[in-house]
């Protein structure tokens, strides 16, 4: 299983930003990805999930009405669309795979991929 987060950069608050995350070695319709993410000092945070195979989108309330999380099947790619951002949102965003949802805690999600970092200035 691989993951390839990307779409990360500087950005001003208010501003938006493009996640992407790309899957491959596994069937990507099986699936579900969850979009954490970390700030420095702060656990890794949950902020959605999308599964593939039970259709369904969950957001953190704290990105809720801002984030659009959706997948493109054919290109095995899940995106995370971040509007309205805000200096707190600024971490690095992680993708991870499983069979579901597991929620926002991090340590039930069995595989990962390496972080973009998102960064909003005031």
């Amino acid at each position: 299983v691989q993951l390839q987060a990307s779409g990360g950069g500087l950005v001003q608050a208010g501003g938006s930003l493009r996640l992407s995350c790309a899957a491959s070695g596994f069937t990507f319709d099986d699936y579900a990805i969850g979009w954490f993410r970390q700030a420095p000092g702060k656990e890794r945070e949950g902020v959605s999930c999308i599964s593939m195979r039970d259709d369904f989108t969950v957001y953190a309330d704290s990105v809720k009405g801002r984030a659009a999380i959706s997948s493109d099947n054919a290109k095995n790619t899940v995106y995370l669309q971040m509007n309205s951002l805000k200096p707190e949102d600024t971490a690095v965003y992680y993708c991870a795979a499983d069979i579901t949802c597991h929620g926002p805690i991090a340590a039930m999600w069995r595989y990962w991929g390496r972080g973009t970092q998102v960064t909003v200035s005031s």
